[in-house]
């Protein structure tokens, strides 16, 4: 019976794909709850080193036929590893130690609209009107949730740091998104791996300073969790439903419907961190998703796209 419904589980994108937001969401609340007991750095590395330690013994076999082509490719799978996983959760972590996780979602919702304009920057993508019009108009979103409400903030750069972080990582994740493209033909399991062992590498070092700076972990009961939370739940579960609900649905109805990502992230910052939601968040997720939604009528991805997290082209990562 439990297989049963374990399998009847398995075949509903939308039950899949909920859970895979929540775990992404739960993602920005654990690390803004245990900013105080493990520190960004040493979330971001023992993250991707346990989820690596999980996925091994599952992509072993697919690293070694896909060997050949990794090594040709190993610039690319370089750029992409120092970025999906070397970067952006790092960013995102040390961020969250200044912002607050509600801002930290509604910051990442802008990402479609980056990786649209990125897109068109660095792979040449055609972009209509229609599509620049909404790009624009999410970034405002974006900007309006920076400057909380107050553009006029913009011209006296009094930002959040943490803010202006989580900024920078969206950016990043923008150009690692676009670069997916540019990946070798490799199982998506040896891609995972190979990403997360250059990520793994590229933190080290940071690893290694935040400790001699006397950053260490809390040994206690909720450090451990936190760290085995965003090791499993964010990193292998999460990847493994979203992937499974674009071959459901396609990737553009998965990146459609992972538009919940920051309505729900709000609502558990609001509820298990006692966040506050002003209205500036308002305004500002209603400009992005607005923005997002009036590019998207009618786009069709660029040919030989992978379509992943909220309709960018990153499925394969499970970096979020």
């Amino acid at each position: 019976m439990v297989a049963r419904a374990l399998g009847d589980v398995w075949s509903r994108a939308y039950v899949l794909l909920t859970f895979t937001a929540l775990f992404w969401a739960g993602n920005a609340i654990v690390a803004r709850a245990a900013r105080d007991i493990v520190p960004p750095v040493a979330l971001a590395f023992w993250r991707w080193s346990f989820a690596l330690l999980i996925i091994l013994p599952f992509a072993w076999r697919y690293l070694q036929r896909d060997w050949p082509l990794i090594r040709e490719n190993w610039k690319i799978l370089t750029v992409l590893g120092c970025l999906g996983i070397g970067a952006f959760n790092t960013l995102l972590y040390t961020g969250l130690q200044e912002t607050t996780a509600l801002n930290a979602m509604l910051l990442q919702s802008g990402q479609p609209a980056l990786i649209l304009l990125v897109g068109s920057l660095v792979m040449g993508d055609r972009t209509s009107w229609r599509q620049i019009t909404g790009a624009v108009v999410a970034l405002l979103g974006v900007l309006t949730i920076i400057a909380r409400g107050n553009i006029g903030a913009l011209a006296d750069f009094r930002f959040n740091a943490g803010d202006l972080i989580i900024a920078f990582a969206v950016f990043l994740w923008a150009i690692y998104a676009v670069m997916l493209r540019r990946r070798p033909a490799i199982h998506p399991l040896s891609l995972f791996a190979v990403t997360l062992i250059v990520g793994i590498v590229v933190i080290a070092p940071f690893y290694a300073v935040e400790i001699q700076s006397g950053r260490l972990i809390n040994p206690q009961r909720d450090g451990v969790l936190a760290i085995g939370y965003v090791s499993i739940f964010p990193s292998v579960l999460a990847y493994l439903f979203f992937n499974r609900g674009v071959e459901l649905i396609g990737s553009a109805g998965t990146g459609m419907y992972m538009n919940i990502l920051p309505v729900l992230g709000a609502g558990l910052a609001i509820l298990f961190l006692g966040e506050q939601l002003y209205a500036f968040h308002a305004v500002g997720l209603i400009l992005i998703l607005g923005g997002i939604l009036f590019a998207g009528r009618g786009q069709q991805p660029p040919a030989g796209t992978v379509q992943g997290n909220r309709g960018n082209p990153a499925s394969e990562s499970g970096a979020r």
